[in-house]
């Protein structure tokens, strides 16, 4: 890839940036694109989006209840789900009929854990990342509740060695090998929101059901960041939201997937009419008919407005070559972007930070200011993200840093105590965003007082 490649992204222009004086970046250009490394959090506003939801105000309009089955562009309502879970199921690697565009994340979440976790005497536990997103841990720990099960005991979390800041293959291979009898369930993120790390999916995958083992995955920070090929690498299941990097708009509808060599096996629990067969949904039968598949997960029909905004931006996606061209370009963004933060004055190799499972702040003291990267350096292992740990640990820099880093137009993420997530963004990140955010970062670390 040459650096035009980084300089120019081909669908910049299909979104909408807030400006500079939006966000209060005071100390710049008011009127200028805000630099905006946040996709992991909230992607931006797709113009396709805007245009297709504004379209179906004006079909709400002039259709009414007519929408739902004489669009006047082809989208009836009926079926409007079907324009995207195509496009999804390519973006995860999986069979159309193996998805669903539906519900949010961590009911889907739940939806999939009461299907699968079924824990017996012997086999009962839940092996997930220590630190995993609250909702998940939440989830976890009530889903043990609700089968009978003390979470303490029934949780089974993994945490990075002494010293280091992520998960080693290698050790989340050795717990399924040595405790996979008793585990009912391995349930990990695609990518970890915290650390940027993108966890090993195949070998996990593989391993967990060699062991008798559900494997399920919460793809929120992975889908359309990184490939994924759920079908082929033969995932019992997955969930995910489309707010990140699929750039939805915030609370937008979320997805899952079901492989098929379930479809024989299980029926949904929690049935409901749009998981019905459409065949015979109108018809009102008294007796649940589930469609064959993810989407007979379907409870209540989709939003509208939700569903065409995803499809904006999913039409994007496809234009774009979907995750192999968008991967090849995040790859080489994310190592510019890491290449310009090792330079700065202020990097301190990991190697030399203390643990921060839980934070060893003690370690810590007495420590000029800096920051590390804690996110993996290899590509196989990260996504798009660089998760930056400021230091000293738990000294509150982090966010007098984040927030003057605003005043000069740099939105990127916080997560107290001391991390701060920038994440170069394919469809619409350029090289001159991570010159500024490297720039603007020493600037404002000189200058701010400790």
């Amino acid at each position: 890839m040459n650096s035009s490649d980084l300089v120019n992204a081909p669908f910049r222009d299909e979104f909408i940036f807030p400006t500079n004086k939006d966000i209060g970046g005071k100390k710049v250009d008011g009127d200028a694109r805000c630099v905006y490394l946040c996709g992991n959090s909230l992607g931006l506003l797709p113009k396709r989006a805007e245009a297709l939801v504004q379209e179906e105000f004006r079909v709400w309009g002039s259709k009414a209840v007519e929408g739902h089955f004489d669009h006047p562009h082809g989208r009836d309502w009926m079926k409007i789900a079907d324009h995207v879970t195509p496009l999804l199921a390519e973006l995860v690697g999986a069979k159309t009929e193996e998805v669903a565009c539906m519900g949010s994340l961590t009911a889907n979440l739940h939806l999939m854990m009461n299907t699968f976790y079924q824990p017996t005497p012997g086999r009962y536990k839940i092996l997930c990342e220590g630190k995993a997103f609250p909702s998940d841990q939440y989830a976890f720990a009530s889903q043990a509740k609700l089968h009978g099960r003390d979470p303490k005991d029934a949780v089974l979390e993994l945490f990075p060695r002494s010293g280091e800041h992520v998960l080693r293959k290698e050790d989340i291979l050795k717990v399924i090998e040595e405790q996979g009898e008793t585990i009912a369930l391995v349930i990990f993120s695609g990518v970890q929101y915290y650390t940027g790390q993108w966890f090993p999916m195949e070998a996990v995958t593989r391993a967990a059901k060699a062991k008798g083992c559900i494997c399920g995955w919460d793809l929120a920070h992975a889908v359309g960041n990184v490939p994924l090929f759920l079908h082929d690498w033969g995932v019992d299941w997955a969930v995910w939201c489309s707010y990140k990097y699929l750039n939805s708009g915030a609370g937008g509808i979320a997805g899952l997937f079901l492989h098929e060599s379930w479809n024989d096996r299980i029926e949904p629990k929690y049935a409901g009419w749009w998981g019905h067969d459409p065949s015979t949904r109108f018809q009102m039968p008294p007796t649940f008919a589930p469609i064959q598949g993810a989407q007979g997960f379907q409870q209540s029909n989709p939003p509208i407005l939700c569903v065409a905004s995803l499809l904006g931006s999913l039409q994007i996606f496809k234009e774009a070559g979907m995750m192999p061209a968008l991967r090849a370009r995040s790859v080489n963004l994310t190592a510019y972007l890491e290449s310009l933060l090792r330079r700065s004055p202020f990097f301190v190799p990991v190697e030399k930070v203390p643990q921060l499972y839980p934070v060893d702040a003690a370690a810590d003291v007495g420590r000029n200011p800096g920051f590390t990267i804690i996110t993996p350096s290899s590509p196989d292992a990260r996504g798009a993200q660089l998760s930056l740990a400021f230091l000293p640990l738990g000294s509150g820099l982090m966010e007098k840093y984040y927030d003057e880093l605003k005043t000069y137009g740099v939105i990127g993420d916080e997560r107290k105590p001391d991390v701060l997530r920038l994440a170069p963004t394919a469809l619409y990140n350029t090289s001159e965003d991570c010159d500024k955010a490297a720039m603007y970062l020493n600037k404002v670390m000189e200058t701010i007082e400790t």
